[in-house]
């Protein structure tokens, strides 16, 4: 199969809970590699970072934009038409 000249992406957002520890940028990005794992075969196609200014401090976050499957495939996670 071709590549797909318009490539579905996906994308999902997270960061610490919010409270004691929420600014721990080690343990949001392992949290965040475990979630990508979690998705099975993906290409990561971007990672973003950023931080929230709260009463409790920052609260980072990143932002993860992926495509189900290899990049030469068709999406594989079974919601794109």
């Amino acid at each position: 199969m071709g590549m797909n000249p318009l490539p579905q992406i996906h994308h999902f957002a997270q960061g610490n809970p919010e409270g004691q520890g929420q600014g721990d940028v080690p343990s949001m990005l392992r949290r965040a590699a475990d979630s990508i794992e979690a998705l099975g075969v993906v290409t990561v196609m971007d990672l973003t970072f950023a931080n929230v200014v709260t009463a409790d401090g920052l609260w980072p976050h990143v932002t993860a934009y992926f495509h189900y499957g290899e990049m030469d495939e068709q999406c594989i996670c079974g919601l794109c038409v």
